[in-house]
């Protein structure tokens, strides 16, 4: 009986660094798999997305516009809820 073995999840910081690494061409992929314990396949897949997504970095983002949420109903609960609370604050005895 096999425990069950989960997935590894890896944060985009490190797919980001191994990709890097990869690109410099400093050491062979083969290396750099021993190294992270990943397989050269995954790596050269990380290194794909980074060349193929590295442009977006240099976009100019347009400025978010703020959402414009309507508060009106919000206020108009708080007031109910308040108007409850002292409504109950009036006819419930106090709790010792």
């Amino acid at each position: 009986m096999n425990p069950k073995r989960t997935r590894r999840r890896f944060t985009a910081a490190f797919k980001a660094e191994v990709a890097l690494a990869a690109l410099t061409e400093r050491h062979p992929l083969a290396e750099l798999a021993t190294r992270y314990h990943l397989s050269v396949a995954q790596i050269s897949r990380w290194k794909l997305q980074l060349r193929q997504q590295a442009a977006q970095v240099f976009t100019e983002a347009s400025p978010a516009a703020p959402a414009s949420l309507d508060v009106e109903p919000l206020y108009a609960a708080i007031g109910r809820l308040q108007m409850e609370n002292q409504l109950l604050k009036k006819t419930l005895p106090p709790c010792a």
